[in-house]
């Protein structure tokens, strides 16, 4: 909203009014107003969830082996991290933008969702939460939404090739058409631009665009879904989701702000984007949401996410990878919600093909992965004295939480700089 006025102000010649045609100046801007707004908030939404008696039920029956009880500690800090992002960006964003619109309405549908989860398992005392179709048919529906905007919107462009060259001692800015494509980026490859319509050669033309539309569809749904879990599987330590989105989060910024200026793209050899600058603006307010609420999520915290939080920051991290045709990068950029995820998958069968046969066995512990690290087989044996473990580590060397969310920060942050030496390695 601030935009209309400065734009207005700019017009009259006012001194400073300008800056706000920066896309550079609103991103930082946006950043240093969420880690206030996520800060100013969650001191006093702390207190008025303290007063209304709004905490975490202890859930797990294996307690953390250094004696750290989280019983009584307030959920639905998720609110606070929707806030810090909604209210900078509805101030300095564009509102007439496709990308920064889509991303406000994936915000609200996720934030919407997880609060639903939250809530039953806080007031109505189902420690389940939202059913769990519920859950997916909700995170679909977002899917379609975001594949179809994508597919119709007449904004949503992108030029394959951007090259600068000098006509009469002049630089000009050559760029292939304006294009709605369902190209996307493919890491370590020469010449990295993958047309799922290519896919489809088989069907002839013009079947095969429509083809490659619907893949793209269907792939779209499936990122969102994935992520979106991923990432609240990764929800289970003071810190680890918010500071793992957070690298994750400031990495599809800057793969964002290349997209989005056309000297980036043509040095990086990567498709042109018109408009996903507000995306950079978008990415910026949502990393500074989640540092400004590791103020008070850091270990001991003092303030969950819960599902609000979790639900909705991966599904963010999805849609924005999506706008800027990123997300084959995923797998490596999110490579720790893809492990956490797979973990829980693969543990799960192992344990029901053992227990067809009347053996309890598992491959880990305890699922999510960064719950084995911290679990004694004395636990495990007590909840289920028939269990079997393959790999049982070593109960002396059990990590305090601390540890282990700085661990899994460390292999975020490497495999975020994995991400973007992707742009040039090939």
């Amino acid at each position: 909203m601030l935009n209309y006025l400065f734009d207005f102000l700019q017009t009259m010649d006012v001194p400073g009014a300008g800056m706000f045609s920066y896309v550079s100046f609103r991103a930082i801007f946006a950043l240093v107003v969420s880690i206030v707004m996520s800060v100013w908030l969650g001191k006093h939404f702390i207190t008025l969830l303290h007063r209304l008696h709004i905490s975490e039920t202890q859930r797990d029956e294996v307690l953390d082996p250094f004696g750290k009880d989280k019983k009584g500690v307030p959920t639905m800090g998720g609110l606070i991290i929707i806030a810090a992002i909604l209210i900078p960006c509805l101030l300095i964003g564009r509102l007439d933008n496709v990308y920064m619109l889509l991303m406000l309405v994936t915000t609200i549908i996720l934030g919407v969702l997880g609060f639903a989860d939250d809530y039953i398992k806080t007031f109505r005392h189902r420690k389940d939460g939202l059913n769990g179709w519920v859950k997916i048919a909700g995170q679909v529906l977002l899917g379609l939404i975001v594949a179809m905007t994508l597919r119709y919107s007449p904004q949503v462009v992108m030029n394959e090739t951007v090259d600068r060259q000098i006509v009469d001692n002049t630089e000009v800015v050559v760029k292939s058409p304006d294009v709605k494509s369902t190209r996307t980026t493919i890491p370590f490859v020469k010449g990295h631009n993958l047309n799922y319509a290519d896919m489809f050669d088989f069907l002839g033309e013009p079947n095969k665009y429509k083809a490659g539309w619907i893949f793209f569809v269907l792939l779209t749904v499936f990122v969102v879904t994935a992520v979106s879990n991923g990432s609240n599987l990764n929800d289970g330590m003071d810190g680890m989701a918010a500071g793992n989105s957070a690298i994750i989060g400031l990495t599809i910024g800057l793969l964002a702000y290349v997209s989005s200026n056309y000297v980036a793209a043509d040095y990086f050899d990567l498709m042109y984007i018109p408009g996903s600058q507000e995306m950079v603006v978008f990415l910026c307010a949502f990393v500074g949401s989640l540092v400004g609420f590791l103020w008070y999520n850091s270990y001991p915290a003092e303030i969950f996410m819960g599902d609000t939080g979790s639900l909705t920051i991966g599904g963010i991290i999805a849609v924005a990878a999506l706008c800027i045709h990123k997300e084959l990068l995923i797998p490596i950029l999110c490579g720790v919600f893809l492990i956490e995820s797979l973990s829980v998958i693969f543990q799960r069968f192992y344990y029901k093909t053992g227990k067809r046969h009347g053996v309890h066995r598992r491959i880990w512990k305890r699922t999510p992965v960064h719950d084995h690290f911290r679990t004694s087989m004395a636990d495990v044996l007590r909840l289920d004295p028939t269990s079997t473990v393959r790999f049982k580590g070593n109960d002396a060397k059990l990590h305090f939480e601390t540890k282990i969310t700085l661990r899994f920060w460390i292999i975020s942050i490497g495999l975020a700089a994995l991400t973007i030496l992707t742009l040039k390695i090939r």
